[in-house]
């Protein structure tokens, strides 16, 4: 029998606050119907997350962590961290996600304008 691990786990002073085992980037929507009702302090919070690609970078700077760590992240998300001036840690550092949100996002930059596309590709209102 396998358990199977969280794809996002958000401490905020070492502690679990939220995590899910969801795929893809519905985590980080789920986290942002958590913040909803539950606010925290996010330049307190590390998020650590499976797989960041751009589009989890533009996820997660719309919530200002104060860190962040990505098991796999892409060289985009990296630079876009980077831009925003978001510290990041990687396990794994790839060109690429193999994933045509990945390939939407390229030139994109506008935060909320890549917001609004994810929430048409995810079919959230």
């Amino acid at each position: 029998m396998s358990i199977k691990s969280p794809s996002l786990i958000v401490y905020h002073n070492q502690e679990i606050v939220f995590q899910s085992d969801e795929k893809w980037l519905y985590p980080l929507f789920s986290l942002e119907d958590f913040l909803d009702n539950h606010p925290i302090n996010m330049s307190q919070v590390l998020i650590h997350d499976k797989v960041i690609g751009k589009a989890a970078a533009m996820l997660i700077t719309r919530f200002g962590p104060g860190r962040v760590h990505g098991v796999v992240m892409s060289k985009l998300a990296m630079a876009f961290f980077e831009q925003v001036g978001i510290p990041y840690t990687f396990d794994q550092a790839v060109k690429r996600i193999q994933c045509k949100t990945e390939t939407i996002l390229h030139d994109i930059d506008d935060i909320e304008q890549a917001y609004q596309i994810l929430c048409q590709r995810v079919k959230r209102q």
